[in-house]
């Protein structure tokens, strides 16, 4: 059995320091500066930050991304492709309101722009809430991994999003672009000039938008166009506010929307002239002017951290935010099951929560004993007029670490051109979802992915039939992987065979090692280099596992595959 990382569930477990707008010196590299030298120091201002856990990123998005306006007393979804209505229920958990609504978390950017070995994960974007918000499904789909552009001729169009043929000049050498609705075509200009910005040195695969190089590091058709938008579409209080609660989730902020202007000194019509912060305009703190007031949480609010394995930790973020206190307020929790939770601070100063966006901070549920644990944290003092104290439920469930079976992968089935089925067999036990894991063997080297699921197979609509792929499946619970399963090959061509039928042991080249491809356990092992001189031995290897070894070339055989098989680590 093999536990995941302890951030696939957690948030970071530090406080969060709240502003209502960018803090004195956080620019001043930028001062003095213009062009392509005002764009390298506008990165170094902004470009450190927390990187965060892609799958919590609802948990953020209540706070950044909701309509100020509640909805039959409900927080509703701000999502930028659609006018459909998403609700958080009340009571609800984030993650629970976002599966239950269908959202997916879109990049701006199209993570596959990026993609290097198959892999989309091994930069700070592809968590960046600069570059992903929540989005209908739908429109999601829809847009896929096209350009941004304005539509001549529209496929799609729900009255926001529409997909379609590129006017003339744009798309970048796509046909096709994705064009944003009018009101929020400033917002996604500033998220691609961030991007354009903070992510200068990425290994673009597509160049629809953008250049391999630090300035401009867009193309000219790309710069005009977000030029065009961001002026017709300026920055609205939404961004403003965007601005300062992404800076207290992951701990940096967007230029773009702090200073307007600053994409016209980099790219636009004021590239002749020098940037200073002090022309460009600030905020100010707004003093005391009525009685003491907590807005959230609300009483009654509920934090619910759903199942949890014993001994495992897992935070949610809570947000405070009033005005008018005249001292800290405090934090208590009570309750049957009070030491099952804690909180990063007992007490947060009045000045932190009277912020524009208040303050946000972290409870943790650590169980430590199997069962249903609820408690209560209590909100008072501030200069809060007596019985206007604030409880929030806290509400987990600790089961025992769980013992997960090997599941067995099927051959794949109807084929359908480059498409075909990917199945297995149900777990016995109680699961969360399914992992897929896939690898395909094309000349430039193994690329692999994950796909989470729901049921036992899946549909690879990709495939290259001139090109040899794998997959084996693991199950999950509570964070925990099982081991993985046999390793079904989908050969090159029409036929499918697993491993075990023509070749008892496969392997697979990697950066740094290779990939052992066997559809049972095998034992012993023996791993020789060139030399003829063991360097490595195993009780036992099951498929999907990774050797990695110093460069060299190396010979390895098993108790069931004597004969050798030569691999080249690169």
């Amino acid at each position: 059995m093999k536990s995941l990382f302890l951030s696939f569930f957690a948030f970071l477990l530090f406080p969060l320091a709240a502003s209502a707008a960018y803090t004195d010196g956080y620019y001043d590299a930028m001062n003095g500066k213009k062009r392509e030298a005002l764009k390298k120091a506008a990165k170094e201002c902004v470009q450190a930050h927390t990187k965060l856990v892609y799958s919590q990123l609802p948990n953020y998005w209540q706070y950044s991304d909701v309509y100020p306006d509640l909805v039959n007393g409900c927080k509703r979804w701000w999502d930028m492709y659609s006018d459909n209505v998403y609700l958080i229920r009340n009571g609800q958990a984030a993650l629970s309101s976002f599966s239950a609504n269908r959202m997916q978390r879109e990049h701006a950017v199209p993570k596959s722009w990026w993609k290097k070995n198959g892999d989309v994960e091994y930069t700070p974007a592809y968590s960046d809430m600069w570059n992903l918000y929540p989005s209908d499904g739908p429109a999601n789909q829809a847009k896929l991994n096209y350009p941004l552009g304005e539509v001549q001729s529209h496929t799609f169009d729900n009255g926001v999003t529409k997909v379609g043929t590129a006017r003339n000049g744009q798309g970048g050498g796509s046909g096709i672009v994705f064009e944003p609705g009018n009101e929020y075509k400033g917002d996604f200009a500033r998220a691609f000039f961030y991007m354009a910005t903070v992510y200068d040195d990425l290994p673009w695969v597509y160049t629809y938008m953008f250049q391999q190089n630090s300035y401009p590091s867009m193309r000219d058709w790309a710069i005009d166009m977000l030029l065009d938008w961001a002026r017709k579409d300026p920055v609205s209080q939404k961004e403003i506010e965007r601005n300062n609660q992404v800076e207290f989730s992951q701990g940096n902020r967007n230029p773009f929307v702090d200073f307007p202007e600053l994409a016209e000194y980099i790219w636009g019509a004021r590239t002749t002239e020098v940037f200073y912060v002090k022309d460009q305009g600030g905020q100010v703190t707004p003093p005391i002017t009525g009685d003491p007031v907590l807005f959230d949480p609300v009483n009654g609010e509920a934090l619910d951290f759903n199942e949890v394995a014993v001994t495992q930790s897992v935070s949610a973020p809570l947000h405070v935010r009033g005005a008018n206190l005249s001292n800290a307020l405090s934090i208590r929790i009570t309750g049957a099951d009070k030491d099952q939770f804690t909180t990063s601070m007992s007490s947060i100063p009045a000045y932190e929560v009277c912020q524009e966006n208040g303050y946000l901070f972290n409870v943790i549920y650590k169980p430590t004993r199997e069962g249903h644990h609820s408690a209560t944290l209590m909100i008072y003092d501030g200069g809060l007029p007596i019985g206007s104290d604030v409880a929030v439920k806290l509400e987990g469930w600790a089961y025992p670490i769980p013992s997960l079976s090997t599941l067995t992968a099927y051959e794949a089935s109807d084929f359908n051109g480059s498409s075909y089925t990917a199945s297995w067999s149900k777990a016995h036990e109680t699961v969360d979802f399914y992992v897929l894991t896939r690898v395909t063997y094309p000349e430039s080297g193994p690329e692999s992915e994950r796909f989470t699921v729901d049921t036992n197979s899946l549909v690879i609509s990709d495939r290259d039939p001139n090109v040899t792929e794998t997959y084996s499946v693991q199950s999950s619970r509570l964070g925990y992987l099982s081991e993985p399963s046999n390793v079904i090959t989908v050969a090159a061509g029409a036929s499918v065979i697993g491993i075990q039928a023509d070749q008892p042991l496969a392997l697979g080249a990697i950066p740094g090692g290779f990939l052992v491809m066997l559809d049972s356990t095998h034992t012993n092992l023996r791993v020789y280099d060139i030399s003829g001189r063991l360097v490595l031995q195993q009780p036992e290897v099951s498929g999907g596992e990774i050797i990695y070894l110093p460069l060299g070339v190396y010979v390895v055989t098993t108790d069931q595959n004597r004969k050798p098989i030569k691999i080249a680590v690169r």
